[in-house]
């Protein structure tokens, strides 16, 4: 009898041991003894849930990928300098490290029929040296609509609803003419400063503009590659650096500390 409610005793300690040291796998991000979520994961965390209220899902992909997936599907030639090896990480010649989430795009457009509202968020590889603005490795996400009747207006407009809910309500949207392979027309999204409502300050550097991202309509060879008719379906396509908006937000002005792990930093978020 004695042993039995010893072994009782022992087994309810050890279920309150197990409780009092259950980990949320849900925050993946969180520092338990810290109590703190670190800035990436803020950020990303915050964006997926925006777009997921605007009725998109979320997408994954090897970070491991083919220079077919990375480059030809997206329309991205040979000869361009981003698939030179100063740029791209090579494991061999056609595997690579992906030097953007773009490759989740293809992906899902070569397996799903159109609607697509996507988002694709993950870490990506370029062959930049570390310093206080650039990162060998840094996180992206990007965006994907294709459907009929598409346009550059609905880009804006998704850009802007994007740009208040993350970044503040009195925040401006504007686009700047680029290029970009796989996208036409392209291109560069800025926005208001929202320290300084667009005065100028040291956060945007006297000019009232941030660069946020890149975007545009999907070029047409890029829905044919992925098996979409573009004289039936058009689409839009953005991307952007998580580093770069947290640095922004959290008033960030060396990339390397998001690295670096020190708890004196990271105590702050």
């Amino acid at each position: 009898m004695m042993e039995r409610r010893e072994r009782q005793v022992k087994e309810k300690l050890m279920e309150q041991r197990l409780q009092k040291e259950k980990i949320d796998v849900t925050m993946p991000g969180k520092n338990i003894e810290l109590g703190s979520v670190h800035p990436i994961t803020q950020v990303i965390q915050e964006v997926e849930e925006i777009f997921l209220g605007m009725g998109y899902s979320i997408a994954d992909g090897p970070e491991v990928e083919t220079a077919v997936y990375n480059f030809d599907k997206l329309n991205t030639p040979a000869d361009h300098p981003a698939r030179d090896l100063q740029d791209t990480f090579y494991i061999t010649e056609d595997i690579i490290l992906r030097t953007q989430t773009s490759p989740v795009q293809a992906r899902v457009m070569e397996n799903q029929k159109p609607p697509i509202k996507i988002i694709c968020p993950g870490a990506v590889y370029r062959s930049d040296t570390l310093d206080a603005t650039h990162s060998p490795v840094f996180h992206q996400i990007e965006g994907l609509v294709v459907d009929k009747n598409i346009t550059m207006s609905d880009l804006k407009g998704t850009l802007e609803m994007f740009a208040k809910n993350c970044l503040g309500q009195n925040t401006k949207v504007r686009f700047r003419p680029h290029h970009f392979p796989f996208t036409e027309p392209s291109a560069e999204a800025d926005v208001s400063c929202f320290v300084c409502g667009g005065k100028g300050c040291r956060v945007c550097k006297q000019e009232g503009w941030i660069e946020l991202l890149g975007c545009g309509m999907v070029h047409p060879k890029v829905l044919e590659n992925c098996g979409i008719d573009p004289n039936e379906y058009s689409g839009f396509a953005f991307g952007f650096g998580v580093e770069r908006i947290a640095m922004a937000k959290f008033g960030i002005d060396d990339l390397r500390l998001l690295y670096e792990n020190d708890v004196r930093f990271l105590k702050q978020f």
